[in-house]
C-alpha cells in the first residue's frame, strides 16, 4: 500500500509525518554534492557536518533558499533520500505526499515543489500553505468564525497570518527569517570585532546565548574564528547583549511585519486576536525573549506553541489523518 506523508519542507530542516506513525524523520536540508562524478554523496545530518569542510569537488549546500526551491536537481534527489529513508525495512512505494509551501509564492516556485516531489518518487502531490499547516499543529481552532493568528518564523520565510473559516484573510510572508539572523551575527563579528566567523558558529551563538530582550540574556559563550586583520585563529567571548544587538535589525523586521498585519486586519478579527493572542511557532520562536518582546511592541499577548520545529509537520498529520477533510487536493501524474 502507498504510504502517506506529509513534508515540511523547510530552507533549514525537512520533517516528514508518516500516517499512522507521527513524525518519522528530521533532518537538516542540506546536499553533498559530487561535481566530478555527478552524484550526491550525502544528505542531511551527514551533508550538514561537510559544510565548509568538503574537497574542491564536493560542495555541501542547501537547495532551498528563502522558502523557496534554489536547485531543482538536488531537492529531487534529497527528497528521494527522504523517501527511501522513511521506507526502510518495507517495500518502497511511490508515497502520496502532502507538501508545504510559503503563502505568497509565485505559480512557477509552486509548480517547482510540486514537480520536485514527483521527480523524487511521489505518486499523487497536494500542496498546503505553511501558515494553515502550522496554525493547526500548534492546536488553533481554524474551521470557525473566530480569528486566529500565526506567526511561524522558520529559516527562510517568517509567514504571518489571519486565519478564520479554514482560510487565510490577512497575510505577510517576508524573507527575514533564523538564516538571516545569522548572516547578521556573522556580520556584527565582521564589523565590530574584525573576526569572521562561520554560519554553523552563528547559528551556535544564536542557539546557545541568542537573546532579542534584555530579561531573557543567557550568559556569554566562547567562539573561535580568524581574525581579519592577522589571518590568525583568533578567540573570542561573546554576551548575550552582544548577540541581542547584532539581531535588533532584523527582528525589527519581523515584528514590523506582525504590526503590518494587524493593522491590516478587519475589525472584528482584531477583536478575537485581541481576546485570544498571537501563537508563535517555528525555530525562531524559541529565541530568547522573542515572545516578551513581539507583546510589548504590539500589546497582544503571544503564547508559544508548544512543539514550534514541528508545528508544520504535526499540522500535515492531523489534515492527513483526516481531521481537515477538503482541505487540500490530491494531484496524480
Amino acid at each position: 500500500m502507498s504510504k502517506h506523508l506529509g513534508i515540511d519542507l523547510g530552507t533549514a530542516n525537512t520533517l516528514v509525518y508518516m500516517k499512522g506513525k507521527g513524525i518519522v524523520l528530521r533532518e537538516p536540508s542540506v546536499v553533498a554534492f559530487d561535481q566530478v562524478r555527478r552524484r550526491v554523496v550525502a544528505v542531511g545530518s551527514e551533508a550538514k557536518r561537510m559544510i565548509g569542510k568538503t574537497p574542491g569537488n564536493i560542495i555541501a549546500q542547501r537547495p532551498l533558499q528563502e522558502g523557496v526551491i534554489a536547485d531543482f536537481d538536488k531537492t529531487a534527489s534529497m527528497l528521494h533520500s527522504f523517501f527511501s529513508e522513511v521506507s526502510a525495512g518495507g517495500v518502497l512505494t511511490r508515497p502520496t505526499v502532502m507538501i508545504c509551501i510559503p503563502y505568497g509564492v509565485t505559480e512557477v516556485e509552486r509548480r517547482a515543489v510540486e514537480d520536485a516531489t514527483y521527480e523524487a518518487g511521489a505518486k499523487s502531490v497536494a500542496l498546503v500553505e505553511e501558515p494553515i499547516a502550522s496554525a493547526i499543529g500548534s492546536g488553533l481552532k481554524i474551521s470557525g468564525a473566530r480569528g486566529s493568528m500565526i506567526v511561524d518564523i522558520g529559516g527562510g520565510t517568517t509567514e504571518v497570518a489571519i486565519i478564520s473559516l479554514r482560510g487565510i484573510v490577512v497575510s505577510r510572508s517576508i524573507r527575514t527569517a533564523g538564516n538571516k539572523l545569522d548572516e547578521a551575527i556573522v556580520n556584527y563579528m565582521k564589523r565590530e570585532h574584525k573576526v569572521l566567523i562561520g554560519d554553523s558558529t552563528a547559528e551556535e551563538l544564536k542557539k546557545q546565548i541568542g537573546s532579542v530582550h534584555p530579561s531573557m540574556d543567557r550568559g556569554e559563550l566562547e567562539i573561535r574564528g580568524r581574525n581579519l586583520s592577522t589571518g590568525l585563529p583568533s578567540v573570542l567571548t561573546v554576551t548575550s547583549a552582544q548577540v541581542r544587538e547584532a539581531l535588533r535589525e532584523p527582528v525589527g523586521e519581523i515584528i514590523d511585519s506582525i504590526r503590518i498585519a494587524l493593522e491590516n486586519t478587519p475589525p472584528e478579527l482584531s477583536a478575537d486576536i485581541f481576546d485570544f493572542g498571537i501563537m508563535l511557532s517555528g525555530g525562531g520562536a524559541l529565541l530568547g525573549g522573542m515572545a516578551t518582546l513581539i507583546t510589548e511592541r504590539t500589546g497582544v499577548r503571544v503564547t508559544v506553541a508548544k512543539r514550534p520545529l514541528e508545528s508544520v509537520a504535526l499540522g500535515l498529520g492531523r489534515v492527513i489523518e483526516g481531521n481537515y477533510p477538503g482541505l487540500a487536493k490530491y494531484r496524480s501524474r
